[in-house]
């Protein structure tokens, strides 16, 4: 009896969690493709809207600006050295 309830609540956790998603956009490009169709899916893997647009010509897919663009970072300063 004791393995039963067990196996039951064992059952019942592992069906309760949730499928996990793949992080759709890439934070290291600025602009992603949005392709259309049987299979709907992202390609962020441009820099510009030009070169997006190029892309998706002639395609069922439209050009987005990437929400989670990490952007270039912030730029180091370079150190002044003193005049002697």
């Amino acid at each position: 009896m004791r393995k039963l309830a067990l196996a039951i609540a064992a059952i019942a956790s592992i069906s309760a969690t949730a499928p996990a998603a793949a992080q759709t956009y890439d934070p290291a490009y600025p602009v992603c493709l949005h392709v259309y169709g049987r299979l709907t899916y992202y390609e962020c893997n441009f820099t510009s809207l030009a070169q997006c647009a190029a892309s998706a010509a002639g395609r069922a897919a439209q050009c987005e600006i990437n929400p989670f663009y990490a952007g270039a970072g912030p730029r180091r300063q370079q150190r002044r050295r003193p005049a002697y």
